[in-house]
């Protein structure tokens, strides 16, 4: 039978994945996107297509973190692979808070240079 400690150790330790997710510091992330050369293909807010027309969009609303770390090890297509050694998995939770810091662009609709 399951004390209640060992319920909440196991609700815990689902739950680790989630939090991973929202960790991160920013500032630093937005460093390594940057001198990472992550910006050359998918722009400085990875608004995608960078000088890579292909490149997707990466922000504001990034795949977890564990789905990046899963990609950038071993990417399909154009996009070399980022080893550990080149960034660290707090290096990618780092890019991914930067990622989600970025603010969703202003709607067509509210930018008055486009209003006719």
């Amino acid at each position: 039978m399951k004390t209640l400690a060992g319920f909440i150790t196991t609700a815990v330790l689902m739950a680790l994945p989630l939090a991973a997710q929202n960790a991160g510091n920013a500032e630093n992330g937005k460093r390594l996107y940057m001198r990472n050369g992550c910006y050359e293909c998918h722009g400085t807010v990875g608004q995608g297509a960078g000088n890579n027309p292909t490149a997707p969009k990466l922000a504001p609303k990034p795949l977890p973190t564990a789905a990046i770390i899963t990609y950038i090890r071993k990417p399909a297509g154009g996009m070399p692979p980022y080893t550990s050694k080149v960034m660290s998995d707090a290096d990618v939770a780092d890019v991914r808070a930067y990622l989600a810091s970025i603010p969703e662009p202003p709607a067509v609709k509210d930018i008055p240079l486009l209003k006719p």
